[in-house]
């Protein structure tokens, strides 16, 4: 039999709750459901819309309207986009701690809005940008870039973007999962669905930005092509205050980062206790909970990173009469202290995600890059703007989740019997593999297309080469996409307990952000080696004259560094323990020794 373990009702008879946890009453209501779905899913469109319309041809704006080289356009989206997706621990934080989803998903809206809007007035105004550049001057890369005033209005706008993104990324999947009563058959499979169709749709609502805005911001106006995602960014927030009533609101459970410290620090201070002898005797506190609307079970004590149990062995003096923590600094609940585990175990996983996401972060960069020196007509009158190239990865993805939800994984599940037909950690290793791959084959079409290039040697410096040639690695990575990015998403959620949906959720994007700053670095590393004795570096202005190819093989070999580690941490890794043994939730738990690869 397990060790017993403290609980107040041992001391009074009674249940009674830490003081130092807020602890809300549960929410008696009808779960939203589906009848909630298209004010969630709508708001998510249109701010989805709205944002990708924006930043979907920002290398090619950048380049054209603000006169910045590839390295430099690199390394400021690179450097924003993680700062962008970093921010969402500080949303994630506020929302699980403070004033639950709902506000913080309100207040990021009007601070995206704030953003767009600026955006929109840089590019209405010729003092906010830099003068136009001829032709001639900018083939030489001879134009004139941004003053002072202009790069800082620039990263004002961008700021207020970084504020909503922040709030907003963290807390709309799972708001939208808040809706489904996951201690049921139906709220479940509707949680299961949700998650593949959240990605289904917004991966629709990107092909539509990078199409029909992007060609109206390269072709009629960048006036015009910002103003429409600012005014799909306004009716995004109204549609969302109009579903109010009919939203299920989890309360804020406390501070999560304020309890991992907590544990951290009293694991520390009861370094020397003897655990064993504490187990046998009863003392470990573990008080009930009741956070959420719903009614989850509670973590288990287990024996994986046994030094943090330690943090829950109760002292003399330490528990109140009514069975609260008299200083939450020195005493930990067995709930606390597999918090800290689950947020623990993951991060050799996360580790294992930047590399992999280091490769599709290329697609808006160096792959523009190469776009805007190809053929890029489609019939003799119309041609596809550069940023809409990474259409072929959404028009992959759009296609593949629906076919793959519906008809492979229960294919797969009846053959593993496994929920969700393969294991988390499995999807997530076909996705790193599906990355390597793609590089090879990005090296290999950069090579040919500046063969072609240097070979006609043209003014323009054009590679009479149809940019259709960069469909296979663009397809290749729309499925590493949906299997590395997805699966991590809802390996993140599903790992994370019910009170840290918000922080799990910040996680994957915190995975993003960290790819962001290694490709900055690795594109500056690379700039800054290459090209020695006369020859221009791998990364130069000009990338005829450089070796884009080279520079994706460098991180193909990364990725198989990578994919070795993955291989090793993911053999190792053990899915989290409820308390209680359903074979219903055997997606939330996955059963005989999934977490093998």
């Amino acid at each position: 039999m397990p060790p017993k373990s403290f609980s107040p009702e041992n001391v009074v008879g009674k249940v009674h709750h830490d003081d130092h946890q807020p602890q809300p009453k549960p929410v008696q209501r009808k779960p939203g459901g589906w009848k909630s779905m298209p004010y969630i899913l709508g708001n998510e469109s249109f701010e989805r819309l709205a944002s990708f319309g924006l930043v979907a041809n920002f290398t090619v704006f950048l380049m054209k309207v603000f006169h910045m080289n590839q390295v430099t356009v690199s390394n400021l989206i690179n450097i924003w986009s993680g700062l962008t997706n970093f921010t969402p621990l500080i949303g994630a934080f506020i929302s699980d701690a403070y004033v639950g989803k709902f506000w913080v998903i309100a207040f990021s809206s009007f601070a995206t809005l704030t953003g767009m809007m600026i955006m929109t007035l840089i590019v209405a105004l010729p003092t906010l940008h830099p003068p136009s550049c001829p032709r001639q001057q900018a083939i030489l890369n001879q134009c004139q870039g941004p003053t002072t005033k202009q790069f800082g209005i620039l990263a004002l706008a961008l700021g207020f973007m970084s504020i909503g993104t922040g709030g907003i990324r963290p807390c709309s999947l799972p708001f939208g999962v808040d809706q489904f009563d996951p201690t049921t058959d139906e709220g479940r499979k509707g949680i299961t669905s949700f998650f593949n169709w959240y990605y289904a749709t917004f991966t629709i609502i990107v092909l539509i930005a990078m199409t029909l805005v992007v060609y109206i911001q390269d072709s009629v106006s960048w006036v015009l092509g910002f103003s429409i995602p600012t005014v799909l960014m306004a009716c995004s927030i109204v549609l969302f205050f109009v579903g109010t009533k009919m939203y299920i609101y989890v309360k804020p459970g406390g501070s999560i980062f304020s309890g991992v410290a907590q544990t951290l620090v009293a694991a520390y201070k009861k370094r020397n206790l003897e655990l064993e002898k504490a187990k046998a005797r009863g003392m470990l506190y573990d008080p009930p909970s009741t956070k959420g609307t719903y009614q989850f079970p509670k973590l288990p004590l287990t024996n994986r990173l046994r030094c943090f149990n330690k943090a829950a062995i109760i002292v003399d003096g330490e528990v109140n009469a009514d069975g609260s923590r008299v200083n939450p600094w020195n005493l930990a609940s067995i709930q606390q202290v597999e918090e800290v585990k689950c947020l623990i175990k993951v991060i050799p996983i996360l580790l294992s995600g930047v590399l992999c996401f280091v490769t599709l972060i290329q697609q808006g960069t160096f792959t523009v890059s190469q776009a805007l020196k190809m053929d890029r007509h489609l019939g003799p009158h119309f041609q596809i703007p550069a940023g809409s190239i990474g259409v072929i990865s959404m028009i992959t993805i759009g296609i593949w989740l629906p076919i793959y939800d519906r008809i492979i994984v229960p294919s797969l599940r009846k053959i593993t019997k496994i929920e969700s037909g393969i294991t988390l950690l499995q999807r997530v290793g076909i996705g790193i593999v599906f990355s390597i791959v793609a590089m090879i084959v990005a090296a290999l079409v950069e090579k040919k297309r500046r063969d072609s290039a240097t070979y006609n040697n043209r003014p323009d410096g054009l590679a009479p080469l149809s940019v259709m040639w960069l469909a296979p690695q663009l397809i290749l990575m729309a499925f590493s996409e949906a299997f590395a990015i997805l699966g991590q998403l809802e390996f993140y959620y599903k790992e994370f307990p019910d009170n840290m949906k918000s922080v799990g959720n910040a996680v994957f994007f915190v995975t993003i952000g960290g790819a962001n700053y290694v490709s900055s670095a690795l594109v500056t590393t690379v700039h800054k080696v290459t090209g020695k004795h006369g020859r221009p570096d791998w990364l130069t202005a000009d990338i005829n004259r450089g070796r884009v190819d080279y520079f994706y093989y460098v991180i193909a070999g990364l990725g198989l560094l990578n994919l070795g580690y993955y291989l090793l941490v993911a053999s190792q890794y053990q899915y989290k323990e409820n308390s209680q043994d359903t074979e219903d939730e055997s997606r939330f738990d996955i059963e005989l020794n999934a977490s093998k690869i």
